[in-house]
């Protein structure tokens, strides 16, 4: 645990104020546009008690409401608090404090994605080596094969990202649907996976992430984290990891 006197590091530092993720944090300080004390930051700085943070001119004040969001994620939102992103998801929630996307739901697929302002949440949930389970529903182009559904569990290789995804529970739930729960999370990893037997996924929704469910929450809208189901994700993110994880792919 870092202590008091010796300051928080200033990714931490914002990303607990609620300001953006670490990662993006680390882009920010790169790029210049963190300042301490008028000083431009850079990498391991640390902040200071009574210190002053500005993030692009603005100071930061450290936002002391947890907030955690369920959204159901329509296709053509990106998942980014990137305002130049003129789809992203933060216009189109349109939320009256700040808060930015736990991990990410590519463009063309819709369902449940989680919106936060505390950075540990993030880190912990979205880590793969905490091996958290996310699963979707899948709709492909073809009726679906007993090899297909065989070989989509057993680890399937992505040559264009030099790696193989970890085994995961499939289940055919109707002639071109299946079920998926997968503990990674590569980029258009569903997609890429289906590609690899000869299936297009022709519709893709994510119906959970750990304890928390999509549910009948129509499309585009959002609702609060119950504090019942807090208390579960709390509970499940005890021991996870808000560094990188040995073995974490």
């Amino acid at each position: 645990m870092e202590q008091a006197q010796e300051g928080v590091r200033i990714n931490k530092y914002l990303s607990e104020a609620g300001v953006c993720s670490r990662r993006e944090a680390d882009r920010k300080i790169e790029a210049g546009a963190v300042t301490i004390d008028g000083r431009i930051a850079v990498a391991g700085d640390r902040v200071l008690e009574g210190q002053q943070v500005l993030v692009e001119g603005c100071p930061v004040q450290k936002e002391e409401e947890m907030i955690l969001l369920a959204l159901n994620k329509p296709a053509g939102i990106v998942c980014t608090a990137e305002k130049r992103e003129r789809n992203n998801v933060i216009d189109f929630l349109n939320y009256p404090k700040r808060v930015y996307p736990i991990g990410r739901l590519d463009k063309d697929s819709e369902g449940l994605l989680l919106l936060t302002n505390n950075g540990d949440i993030v880190n912990k949930m979205m880590r793969s080596g905490n091996r958290h389970e996310k699963e979707y529903l899948v709709t492909v182009n073809k009726p679906i094969s007993d090899p297909f559904l065989r070989g989509m569990a057993g680890g399937v290789p992505l040559v264009e990202l030099g790696v193989t995804t970890r085994k995961c529970r499939v289940e055919k739930i109707a002639s071109r649907q299946f079920r998926i729960i997968l503990t990674q999370g590569y980029n258009r990893q569903i997609r890429r996976m289906c590609e690899y037997f000869g299936y297009r996924v022709e519709k893709l929704k994510r119906v959970r992430i750990m304890n928390i469910e999509l549910g009948e929450l129509p499309v585009g809208k959002y609702r609060t984290v119950t504090p019942e189901e807090y208390q579960v994700l709390s509970r499940l993110l005890r021991g996870s990891s808000n560094g990188p994880v040995k073995g974490g792919r």
